[in-house]
């Protein structure tokens, strides 16, 4: 089976890491008809998830998130492109939380 692995690095702390799951995990449930469930830790917390094809878990840490998929034989011939479609959605909604970059003041 092909196996996905994604590993991103963030400063957004648990409380916020735990949205952005949340909120990845209602986006791939209605496009890609996921099956989504979040057990939550003190720690940390994994989002495991499911379909025909696919099953998964995304680490939901205050300092990463360690995404690991494995794909059934009809979806493996896709996995450069399934990994290239989850990358650009967890990095859209990490952009969204980023902090704002102050602007530097002119001399």
């Amino acid at each position: 089976m092909p196996e996905i692995r994604i590993h991103r690095e963030h400063t957004l702390g648990l409380a916020k890491a735990r949205r952005i799951a949340r909120a990845w995990a209602e986006e791939v449930e209605s496009r890609f008809d996921m099956e989504c469930s979040m057990v939550e830790g003190e720690t940390s917390d994994t989002l495991e998830f499911r379909r025909s094809g696919v099953n998964g878990s995304l680490i939901v840490a205050p300092d990463h998130f360690e995404l690991n998929a494995r794909l059934g034989f009809l979806l493996g011939a896709f996995s450069k492109t399934i990994e290239s479609e989850i990358e650009k959605n967890l990095d859209a909604l990490l952009a969204k939380s980023a902090p704002a970059k102050k602007a530097k003041k002119k001399p």
